[in-house]
């Protein structure tokens, strides 16, 4: 994946971020949580994409 893609990408998932944390009224503690899964999935996203840990299609959630 192509660095400028890879920006781009990060740049659009934080302004998503931003106007869910700005324009979409909920509790602090959700709120929090929100943020706490998107880092986390955007973190384990750019350790997949950098080849730090495998590929996540082998990945099953459930049976």
């Amino acid at each position: 994946m192509p660095l400028l893609h890879l920006i781009l990408i990060l740049v659009v998932i934080g302004v998503i971020l931003w106007l869910i944390n700005n324009y979409i009224p909920m509790d602090y503690k959700i709120k929090r949580i929100v943020n706490a899964v998107v880092v986390i999935c955007v973190i384990i996203w750019l350790l997949s994409v950098f080849g730090v840990i495998g590929s996540l299609s082998g990945l099953h959630v459930g049976r």
